[in-house]
């Protein structure tokens, strides 16, 4: 159970952010966000401590709420990021207790989703399969990783509470691939030195853009910052700007089709009774043997292989033949989503399938909203606010932004994916971990297999490189079983990417 013995208040400086953008620059000895404003410090914290029992074991901590400043390069603040850090309060040695820093995605959301979804210490109130329940709120997580590791959770700017100091800050340096991966990397070693961290055990984890995010932070962190990490975490990956165009990316959309017909109960019956995980391997072998091959013939594959394809593609996919070959074989996922129950009158979702939505018109060649991102925020947001006011102390006024206004995103020369190759190749201590949720359809799980086996030509990092699959979607650890088994897995991953002391590191 969770208890708030102290409140500590802390003002390193007196920025001060309005709204949008920073206010006047206001002295506050105490660090308080004056009352009835929208003005936020740009370097404080609010301190409270807690105790929650993970796996049985009794576990004290302390959690710091609050903002760190981004530096420009002449030193000045021209952002302040909010994070959330929990540090467990009875270790007397950090120099081996692993750090994890944690983002999420969008690329404009916070890191809310996966502090109170899948790692932190407290959880949302959500049923067993994830979705919303009332009374909204937080309740212990068994699960949290906190007894193996502490964890920081870290709103980029314009997410959370963080925002530019001023409408006169230029947003092309935050927003974009690269800019937002630099800013970033400096704030992260501004932390580990004010925090005393640089020689703990360091990983990195993100999930759907927050992927792309580490993975350029891996090497980022170690050539900018001379900060070399021990693992990175993607969970739910983007392509990772690893190039997938034409045929090969119109076929790796098949297997994450053929999840979630199962899951629906739209396949044949000889498909339906075997597992899932018996089930897939099937139709990725199709999809690499037959469907990438009868995809690059194009117009002139004949029309025999043509619809013996589309009758093989119907089979797996539950979609009719007739739909198939309308599309020339190439399948959207908008489609899918609206056809695949449109007999029963459903759509289902985009981030996890296994949500269902209710269209205007059964009509149309896509769905008119997102089931599950809307039944995400239904519980994530009530639950987040309740948290951080009545648990962590932390009161404002400001807007908490689930997801804030980043536009326009500069994704020129994504080329994160080599990034990380390069960081495991300078790194021989450096372990990756891949989590996806078969029914995720933004970022699905043969697309992430296939960057895996993409991201290494050589072959001599594969040692250290590793994927692992679950039966939910995008957010793979709202579904309670797949919470236990997924956290468990990033238990493993840190004690096996740790090393003995005096360990050396080298090839």
């Amino acid at each position: 159970m969770s208890k708030t013995h102290t409140i500590v208040r802390m003002a390193l400086m007196t920025g001060l952010l309005t709204g949008g953008f920073a206010g006047a620059v206001m002295a506050q000895k105490d660090g308080k966000t004056p009352p009835g404003t929208l003005e936020l410090n740009i370097d404080s914290a609010v301190v409270t401590h807690h105790e929650v029992t993970i796996k049985g074991q009794h576990i004290p901590y302390t959690a710091t709420a609050g903002t760190m400043p981004v530096w420009d390069e002449d030193g000045k603040p021209v952002a302040g990021v909010f994070f959330t850090y929990y540090e467990r309060s009875d270790v007397k040695d950090q120099s081996t207790r692993p750090l994890v820093i944690s983002f999420n995605g969008g690329p404009g959301t916070p890191s809310v989703w996966m502090e109170i979804g899948y790692t932190g210490p407290r959880r949302l109130n959500i049923d067993d399969e994830g979705y919303p329940i009332q009374p909204y709120g937080v309740q212990e997580n068994p699960n949290s990783i906190l007894d193996v590791a502490d964890i920081v959770y870290v709103d980029p700017v314009n997410t959370g509470y963080s925002r530019p100091v001023s409408k006169d800050i230029p947003t092309t340096q935050f927003f974009g691939v690269n800019e937002d991966i630099k800013y970033l990397a400096g704030w992260i070693s501004t932390f580990v030195t004010r925090k005393n961290r640089w020689a703990s055990p360091k990983f990195l984890i993100g999930e759907s853009y927050g992927t792309t995010r580490v993975s350029g932070l891996a090497l980022e962190l170690q050539d900018a910052q001379w900060m070399y990490l021990n693992g990175v975490v993607l969970v739910s990956p983007t392509d990772l700007g690893i190039d997938r165009n034409g045929p090969v990316g119109m076929a790796l959309r098949l297997p994450y089709f053929a999840a979630t017909a199962w899951y629906h109960k739209a396949l044949a019956q000889d498909l339906q009774q075997k597992d899932l995980t018996a089930f897939l391997p099937e139709v990725e072998d199709f999809t690499i043997h037959e469907l990438i091959p009868a995809l690059s013939q194009g117009g002139f594959l004949d029309e025999t292989a043509r619809h013996s394809i589309a009758e093989k593609i119907s089979r797996y996919s539950g979609l009719s033949v007739d739909a198939i070959l309308a599309h020339n074989l190439d399948i959207p996922y908008d489609f899918f989503w609206k056809e695949l129950l449109r007999d029963k009158g459903y759509t289902v979702g985009r981030l996890d399938s296994r949500y269902k939505g209710i269209d205007r018109e059964k009509a149309g060649e896509g769905p008119d909203f997102n089931a599950e991102l809307t039944s995400w925020l239904h519980s994530f947001t009530p639950a987040m606010q309740i948290y951080m006011r009545n648990e962590l102390g932390y009161k404002t006024d400001l807007k908490y932004n689930m997801f804030g206004k980043v536009w326009p995103w500069d994704d020129k020369n994504d080329h994160v994916g080599e990034n990380l190759r390069q960081a495991l190749a300078e790194n021989p201590s450096l372990h990756l971990l891949i989590q996806s949720g078969y029914y995720d359809g933004a970022c699905d799980y043969f697309n992430a297999k296939y960057s895996l086996w993409q991201l290494d030509p050589s072959g001599r990092l594969k040692d250290r490189l590793h994927w692992e699959g679950y039966r939910s979607g995008h957010m793979l650890y709202l579904r309670k079983p797949d919470l236990e088994a997924a956290t468990e897995n990033l238990r493993k991953f840190i004690a096996e990417s740790t090393p003995k002391p005096g360990e050396p590191s080298k090839y």
